[in-house]
């Protein structure tokens, strides 16, 4: 970057450095392109981020010590390097996480050939561009803000490489990024507030991880440990007093087939033509944040009637109502969704359906689990005489007093069933005892379902925490949980929680943890009290950014224009909008340089008129020219005829530097363009 960065000396720079320009340059862009790749360390390959560092330490010594860069063939060397290992990490050069590997590995290489400054712009781009892919990965708060830094980063490192003279400071240079990124910030607000929203290009990769959250399907004891995970799921802000804890079930995905491991939804069981729904109890009314979950069964508040076409609007998308009380989105959700809701908790519903529906609730897999079909055969043969909703509920008590007296444990670390025997709930229910929320829910829709009664897993979230700082309450991912529903005609589906049996703080809001590691040990030594309002408050500073910018949809869009008095807005009017104001900042801005480029002070104003008076003689006048310099050109081109002329000239060159500086008399100024006519007559006169 020799050419682009010349070592010299200026008097614009206060701080002297005791490195060359050109490498105290390179230094401050290697340590912006760091900053830049730093969020990226968690996704890429780490041979990516180890390569990517040896390459910024290798060029930065070679900076410091003023060695030469490496030549042409080692940089293709390195380049096939990389290409090769990104191959063999992705199977593919193209796609995100391939792009993304091979931008950071691309710019890393490019420093290592900065030598003219073309070479300095292709970093700069790439650097820029790289900025934008954290945004694939995360949009949080505390990602724009870093985002914002290493941008501004890039601008002042750009700014330098167009100063090639002298050793401009560099706080000068951020200064001069700062100001210019000023200038942008009303044409981004216009663009922020009325360009149309497009669809994102990429959705949000599914955790392969064991961590607590919502899935498809549910598998019988499938890890020993389970993460707790605190990310939001959703926020709901109650329009009045919120439910009780133990009322806030979340309902999602609905498990009916069990194949002796695993339960699934049913497939094709997604009708909707009973909707006997009994609203009994409070209506509560809420606005719902949801964060995108990546699923298509969306967990809503229990429960609330279906509308007229069995359709709910959220955003662009059209929620349809299955027949198991579920919310259907037509795709996954891979985008933050605010919605206003209205639930019934204690609402009943499902007693016209048929019997021949909830066969499927009855099936249990052959020859498995024969101590629990066991048992669930003596609970119906024991509650025989009564009718079918006194046994249903008889055997249901009867299991969770089980549950509450036999020696039951609540654990996250219950470790995992059916690795030495297919009897996965026979070994759970009569012989470890350990488990978490799918353990008891599943055992106990197994032995209903021994007993006769139609019975089925329903999987979802329960629980919220509130939220001191604005007053909602939050959903976490570690809030995930899974319960049971048994089905009479009398009645319709009841629900059952067979956790509350064991661990009835589960259910009141009181999550159990897990024991802690080394770093949850260093903060238990933090009052709980101050950690959690810390926790609020930035969840609150972070709910804020999420509502106002990110959710700042098209629908934000059309409502603002409607608050602006437009009373059917539309994309067209939106672009027009648009186009007006831009090209209204566009005439303001164009008119702010033109007054820029006058002079504003009296005496470059008075200097201004006097120039033009003195260019009608045929004067040639120069920015950088002084009225003693005029004066003398006057006296060598007209002689004694321009006098006066001169004699003005001298006396305002002199008073310039005197406190009262400034000849700012009208007679004086009158005096002056009066003698510059009357040279202009006689030069005209001499001309015939």
């Amino acid at each position: 970057m020799s050419s682009v960065l010349r070592t010299a000396v200026s008097g614009r720079s206060r701080v002297r450095s005791p490195l060359p320009r050109e490498a105290r340059d390179t230094l401050f862009l290697l340590a912006i392109i760091a900053a830049t790749l730093i969020p990226h360390a968690d996704h890429l390959p780490w041979w990516c981020s180890a390569v990517t560092a040896a390459v910024l330490a290798w060029r930065a010594h070679m900076a410091w010590r003023s060695a030469a860069l490496p030549g042409r063939w080692t940089l293709v060397a390195a380049l096939a390097l990389i290409m090769t290992l990104t191959w063999i990490t992705h199977r593919t050069l193209l796609g995100r996480e391939a792009g993304i590997t091979m931008l950071a590995m691309l710019m890393a290489l490019k420093t290592l050939e900065l030598r003219a400054r073309r070479d300095a712009f292709v970093v700069f781009f790439l650097g820029f561009f790289l900025v934008l892919t954290q945004f694939l990965y995360s949009q949080a708060l505390l990602t724009a803000l870093w985002t914002l830094l290493c941008v501004w980063g890039l601008l002042s490192a750009l700014v330098l490489a167009q100063m090639p003279q002298g050793v401009p400071s560099l706080r000068l240079a951020a200064r001069i990024a700062a100001r210019n990124t000023a200038y942008g910030l009303p044409v981004m607000l216009v663009l922020f507030m009325l360009f149309p929203r497009l669809p994102p290009l990429w959705g949000l990769p599914k955790d392969a991880g064991a961590r607590t959250g919502l899935s498809d399907t549910m598998e019988f004891g499938s890890f020993a440990d389970v993460a707790m995970d605190d990310s939001i799921a959703m926020r709901l802000q109650f329009k009045g007093p919120p439910p009780p804890q133990s009322q806030l079930y979340f309902r999602a995905q609905v498990l009916s087939r069990f194949d002796g491991r695993t339960w699934t939804a049913a497939r094709g069981y997604w009708s909707s033509s009973h909707k006997d729904v009994q609203l009994t109890g409070p209506v509560y009314r809420f606005q719902v944040t949801m964060e995108p979950l990546r699923v298509t069964v969306l967990p809503m508040l229990e429960f609330s009637p279906p509308p007229p076409d069995d359709r709910l609007r959220v955003g662009d998308m059209a929620l349809v109502r299955g027949g198991q009380g579920q919310w259907v989105a037509p795709r996954a959700v891979t985008e933050r969704l605010r919605f206003d809701y209205e639930a019934w908790p204690r609402a009943s519903w499902g007693m016209e359906q048929s019997r021949g529906l909830t066969q499927q609730e009855l099936q249990l897999p052959p020859n498995l689990n024969p101590r629990a079909v066991a048992l669930g055969a003596t609970l119906r043969q024991r509650y025989a005489e009564q009718d079918e909703a006194a046994r249903a509920t008889s055997i249901s008590t009867d299991l969770l007093r089980q549950i509450r007296t036999n020696g039951y444990t609540y654990t996250l670390t219950p470790g995992v069933y059916g690795e030495n025997t297919p009897d996965a709930i026979d070994e759970f229910w009569f012989d470890r005892k350990l488990g978490f929320c799918e353990h008891f829910a599943a055992a106990y829709v197994v032995m209903m379902r021994a007993a006769g009664v139609p019975a089925r897993v329903v999987t979802g979230f329960q629980g919220a925490d509130p939220e001191l700082q604005d007053g909602a309450m939050v959903v976490r991912m570690g809030q995930a949980h899974a319960w049971a529903e048994y089905w009479t005609q009398s009645r319709g589906w009841q629900r059952v929680d067979p956790t509350a049996a064991v661990a009835p703080d589960r259910v009141q809001g009181r999550r159990l943890r897990q024991p802690p590691g080394a770093i949850a040990g260093v903060f238990d030594t933090v009052s709980p009290g101050t950690l959690e309002r810390m926790r609020q408050a930035w969840e609150s500073i972070n709910n804020q950014w999420q509502q106002q910018v990110l959710n700042f949809s098209g629908g934000e869009q059309m409502d603002l224009l409607k608050r602006l008095g437009f009373d059917d807005p539309n994309w067209a009017l939106l672009v027009q909008m648009g186009g007006l104001l831009l090209a209204g900042g566009a005439v303001v801005g164009a008119g702010v340089a033109a007054w820029q480029r006058r002079p504003h002070d009296p005496w470059s104003r008075q200097r201004a008129r006097l120039r033009r008076a003195l260019d009608g003689l045929g004067l040639s006048t120069a920015d950088h020219e002084t009225p003693r310099q005029w004066a003398q050109q006057l006296q060598a081109r007209h002689g004694a005829a321009a006098q006066p002329l001169v004699n003005a000239l001298l006396q305002l060159d002199a008073q310039r530097y005197r406190q009262d500086r400034l000849v700012g008399t009208s007679q004086w100024q009158q005096g002056f363009l009066a003698a510059c006519e009357s040279l202009r007559q006689q030069l005209a006169t001499q001309a015939r």
